[in-house]
């Protein structure tokens, strides 16, 4: 057996069961997240949001509890039923709420 392509060989194995660090979230290979799963939500856990790939493509984030509750919260916060945003709507002063009308002219129509 070729000793430098042994080397290259266990080198490249290192590197993909290793999570790759992307500015300040570790992504990692689905394989590699399943393998080592206590790893990731260790991490996870500790507030570093980890990246899943499949087929190198971005497909999932696992984040801690705490920022999944913090995250819910604030959108709960902001989300209303439809008529209360509707009535909530800034409205401008004026007949017709101060909003411009065009004027136009129905067409006949064969019916």
């Amino acid at each position: 057996m070729n000793p430098d392509y042994s080397s290259s060989q266990n080198a490249e194995v290192v590197a993909v069961s290793k999570p790759r660090e992307s500015t300040s979230r570790a992504r990692w290979a689905l394989q590699d997240a399943k393998n080592r799963l206590s790893e990731v939500v260790a991490a996870a856990a500790r507030g570093q949001p980890q990246v899943v790939t499949r087929r190198g493509v971005e497909t999932a984030v696992i984040i801690s509890y705490h920022e999944y509750e913090r995250i819910s919260t604030a959108r709960r916060g902001r989300t209303l039923p439809l008529g209360a945003y509707l009535l909530a709507m800034p409205t401008a002063p004026g007949p017709a709420g101060g909003i411009e009308r065009i004027a136009l002219e129905a067409r006949d129509a064969a019916l």
